[in-house]
């Protein structure tokens, strides 16, 4: 690790990001190459600043299980779908960290080992080591499980010091703030709390995981260009879960 980690609070972390963060609406693209490029960027400079960085992609911007199952598709088809969709994400995103220079390692639940590693939890560790950013694909390998169960798992395996939750918003609030003016934004809750209210910023078993396992949860914006690097290094960013 370099020299300057140090600095970090949380020196280890798992950033779970929404596949729905890479599409453009406007043009229908599933994968927009400046979102994609906008989310290395910022990866990229956390790392040079000596953070371990694990990721969680979501699969939403292609397809979701559960939307699926609304519209005929067999759950265990439609998760298995939704996994298979987080690959491609974890794929794209290796390619854009690695066009500038971020040394970067898939692995995956499913196997499939032309495309990507296994996940083996050692292994997973040794690539932190050696400085490389590790993307964790296809969820759980389960049906039934979200993208959000799976980072607060792979969090868990890695021992990551925090799991970033990155959103559109800058932080956990009482109601949706695009829908709600009078929503108001929490600067810090309990996981009791988190579970009691049913927040829907992530799943119960994600948050019952990392309450487990006394995980922090950091939910922030991720189009704030200087949110991520305020949360590895401690600063008031964003909402924490703890």
């Amino acid at each position: 690790m370099k020299k300057n980690s140090k600095k970090l609070k949380f020196k280890r972390i798992l950033l779970k990001l929404s596949g729905e963060v890479l599409a453009n609406r406007q043009t229908g693209e599933c994968i927009d190459p400046k979102n994609l490029a906008f989310m290395a960027e910022r990866v990229k400079r956390i790392h040079a600043m000596g953070c371990e960085i694990g990721i969680v992609l979501g699969g939403g911007n292609i397809f979701r299980g559960l939307t699926g199952a609304g519209k005929g598709v067999n759950r265990v088809t439609g998760d298995s779908m939704g996994m298979l969709a987080t690959i491609i994400n974890a794929l794209a995103m290796m390619n854009a960290l690695e066009s500038i220079g971020v040394p970067t390692r898939v692995m995956t639940s499913i196997e499939m080992p032309k495309l990507a590693e296994p996940f083996i939890q050692r292994k997973a560790l040794r690539h932190f080591e050696k400085g490389r950013v590790v993307i964790f694909a296809g969820g759980t390998g389960n049906p039934y499980f979200s993208t959000d169960s799976a980072a607060a798992l792979r969090a868990s395996e890695i021992g990551a010091d925090a799991l970033l939750k990155a959103t559109k918003v800058d932080g956990i609030y009482t109601a949706d703030p695009k829908k709600d003016p009078k929503a108001k934004k929490f600067s810090s809750l309990k996981y009791e709390v988190a579970l009691e209210k049913r927040l829907k910023v992530m799943d119960s078993a994600a948050f019952a995981l990392c309450m487990d396992n006394a995980i922090p949860i950091i939910v922030f914006d991720f189009f704030d260009k200087n949110a991520l690097e305020g949360v590895v290094k401690g600063e008031s960013v964003g909402t924490i879960v703890r």
